[in-house]
């Protein structure tokens, strides 16, 4: 029984000391001064400070992405016992001490060093030969602008890590496939492929796109699977279902969790809490849960109320009017009914206030018991603090013609009788009930005389309207828009008849009781939604640059300069790296079309021996048809992502991603090496003389060290850890277009 203490206990482990050594060298160069420079540098400023929003548990809305990325790197600030204390006002701000910058810049920095050796393994597990992985690796290393990300609290060095990862899991999946499917092995790397995908788009949505070219791969896949004989329909079921779950299933639940965290971790109200909708500031504490927590839920006759328009655009803003009447002759020459003006006020005020009034009676407080306002009734709108009626009628608007004017009707013009009757519909009423609920009944006013509908127009009007937004009865409705959709914010039941005091109530704080919660559904679609409205909306950033600049390296964007001395840091990708890597990706395209049409014509000019190696190959003729598209796809994979992320930079903003600047498109060129470095090993598979073959690695040798000499030139702008002369930055001025600081004295 204790036989086995007879023998020793020996342990054989099999350690790839070149995987070692770049992940090593990996960490060399990404972590080494990690705190150099201690300011803030570029979109530091940013990042910085939706993390301080982490710490202090404060709501902020980010279009450029999910919150994923945002979470990674307040995860470093909160392992750093950050407080969230720092002013991050300006680009070049000094750190304080309370800062951890060494710890807020760790985990890109081994994002971005985890890279390299991931790199190495993804061209091995395209069965190319151990040369090309290193030399993928190596080209990862040295690439300026990949290290420039990855030493900063940026969000494009764990985008890349997270899309490199989804890329190698799944390579490493579709090999266990072959040997052992349904091992835990086969589980763990399917289900990481899931993961890492969601991660990728959690981060920035250009991860969709590597997600995008993983779910292509593994549908050609699950293809060929459909048509393979040998194995049974319930085990073709099995490998579709897993597929199904990890590929599918397992990321948009993680997305939704990311979500879910978010909320969680920022719950209080913030600067960004006008973004939202009324039910979402109500929801976080703090703001306005404070303004409307304890209003009665159902609007009744004689409630008094604020709308607020769901809209929010180009601001968020309130029904709202005052003394003043529209100008008698506009300066076009048209008239309008000189009434009091009713406008859309971005601000809360008490001339925001409106009273909802039964037309059949003339009180102006609720009764006892209250009778709610439902869908389909018919009501007054009287200002609170002037009690005249909300009004429209066939007179112009003042900045859209084409719609009606709204007033507050003055009984002073006999030839203009008062139309001041609306007709309420409820946009969201659930199938239970139809009574109109304070900040969760979305509803639209229809006019009864002239059925236009209350709406915003956008427009701001001039002096004599304080610049405030224009309210107009839209005739031509086409359907549902945000713009004349309202919502009851702040609400409660008037008690006084009397003028003077019924003011003196709308002065008066509202009361505070409970709060109105939202599901967690409901805030992140709204969330979801706004995210993508603000990215589409956004204006042209001052950084942004086209697609064809990127890829011929025509740009840069400077990111901090030393306050006394010319040390500074610029975005600069390596040339050789750049511009070979695009030529790789241009002669893969080619050379695998041309292998394709070769072997159509039965000309073999890959070896077969070659082939039949390969572990995707067959016995049969179609086995070996099979491999070469296998190689083939394997080939372009390499680069495809290239391909897709630059087409997506040319689409429009539906997957916001931030500014269309040079960080951009550095998840793409990750994709680059992996051709280029594999490229000249592929077309070196058969020389027909040794002087070919010694011509073509010295070559190889040549391109290396030069992508090297580049990256050593380029390094001063890298780091930033040396002062140069005017005389040595013009020297590295290498483009006319290059954006390099010189200090002229």
């Amino acid at each position: 029984m204790w036989g086995f203490l007879k023998r020793p206990v020996v342990v054989t482990a099999d350690i790839n000391l070149s995987l070692v050594a770049l992940t090593g060298m990996g960490l060399l160069s990404r972590l080494w001064r990690l705190t150099y420079p201690r300011a803030v540098v570029f979109d530091e400023v940013y990042y910085g400070q939706y993390i301080s929003f982490y710490m202090k548990q404060i709501f902020f809305l980010d279009d450029s992405g999910p919150p994923f990325g945002h979470m990674v790197l307040a995860l470093g600030g909160y392992l750093g016992g950050f407080d969230g204390n720092f002013l991050w006002n300006r680009i070049g701000a000094e750190y304080s001490s309370n800062v951890p910058v060494w710890s807020l810049r760790l985990l890109p920095a081994l994002a971005g060093a985890l890279s390299v050796p991931m790199a190495y393994q993804i061209v091995l597990e395209l069965h190319f030969s151990h040369c090309a992985a290193m030399g993928a690796a190596l080209l990862m290393l040295i690439e300026n602008a990949l290290i420039t990300q990855s030493r900063l609290m940026l969000l494009e060095s764990v985008l890349i890590f997270f899309n490199l990862l989804a890329v190698l899991s799944y390579l490493k999946f579709f090999n266990c496939q072959k040997h052992s499917p349904f091992s835990l092995s086969w589980w763990f790397w399917l289900t990481l492929t899931g993961v890492a995908c969601s991660c990728a788009v959690g981060i920035k949505y250009m991860g969709v796109f590597t997600y995008v070219l993983v779910l292509g791969v593994a549908a050609v896949h699950a293809w060929h699977l459909l048509g393979d004989q040998t194995l049974s329909n319930v085990c073709v079921f099995c490998h579709l279902l897993a597929r199904a779950v990890a590929l599918l299933v397992i990321p948009v639940v993680l997305y939704l969790l990311f979500f879910y965290v978010h909320l969680i971790l920022v719950f209080r109200s913030g600067p960004h809490d006008q973004i939202m909708s009324s039910a979402f500031q109500a929801s976080l504490e703090g703001g306005l849960a404070r303004i409307t927590q304890g209003q009665p839920l159902e609007v009744a006759f004689g409630s008094q109320v604020t709308l607020r328009n769901v809209f929010g655009k180009p601001v968020p803003c309130w029904l709202h009017s005052h003394q003043d009447t529209y100008p008698m002759i506009y300066e076009n020459g048209r008239g309008s009914s000189h009434q009091q003006q009713v406008t859309c006020y971005p601000f809360k005020d008490v001339n925001n206030w409106w009273i909802v009034k039964d037309p059949r009676r003339h009180q102006l407080v609720v009764s006892s018991p209250p009778r709610p306002v439902r869908h389909g009734d018919m009501v007054q709108l009287v200002h609170g603090m002037t009690t005249r009626s909300l009004n429209t009628h066939d007179v112009a608007a003042p900045l859209s013609p084409h719609s009606q004017e709204v007033s507050c009707y003055i009984d002073y013009n006999i030839s203009m009788p008062a139309q001041n009757l609306w007709r309420l519909e409820i946009v969201n009423r659930g199938s239970d009930t139809d009574v109109w609920k304070t900040i969760l009944s979305e509803v639209r006013f229809v006019h009864v005389n002239t059925s236009a509908v209350l709406k915003l127009s956008g427009a701001h009007l001039p002096d004599w309207g304080y610049r405030q937004l224009e309210i107009v009865g839209e005739k031509l409705s086409r359907g549902y828009h945000g713009s004349t959709v309202w919502n009851v914010e702040e609400h409660r039941y008037g008690a006084s008849q009397e003028q003077r005091e019924r003011e003196r109530e709308l002065h008066s704080p509202a009361q505070v009781d409970v709060s109105r919660n939202l599901s967690f559904m409901a805030r992140f679609s709204e969330l979801q939604w706004r995210m993508l409205a603000l990215r589409s909306d956004d204006s042209e950033h001052k950084y942004s640059s086209s697609p064809l600049e990127w890829v011929t390296l025509d740009t840069n964007i400077a990111y901090w300069l030393h306050p006394r001395t010319s040390a500074q840091i610029h975005l600069l990708g390596n040339i050789v790296i750049w511009v070979s890597g695009s030529l790789a990706l241009a002669i893969y395209a080619l050379l695998s079309l041309w292998y394709l049409l070769r072997r159509r014509r039965n000309v073999h000019d890959l070896p077969q021996a070659k082939e039949r190696e390969d572990p995707a190959c067959g016995s049969s003729r179609v086995g070996v048809a099979r491999a070469l598209s296998y190689r083939c796809l394997a080939a372009l994979g390499a680069g495809w992502g290239a391909v897709c992320r630059w087409l997506g930079s040319e689409l429009p903003p539906v997957l916001p991603d931030g500014e269309d600047t040079l960080p951009l498109p550095l998840p793409a060129r990750t994709h680059l090496p992996n051709p280029s470095a594999p490229c000249g090993p592929a077309a070196h598979q058969r020389p027909p003389v040794q002087l070919q073959r010694s011509i073509f690695s010295a070559l190889v040798v040549a391109w290396y060290s030069s992508a090297c000499h580049v990256s050593n030139t380029l390094r001063p702008l890298t780091y930033g850890d040396k002062s140069l002369s005017p005389h040595e930055l013009k020297a590295l001025r290498w483009k006319d277009s290059w954006d390099i600081l010189i200090r002229k004295h």
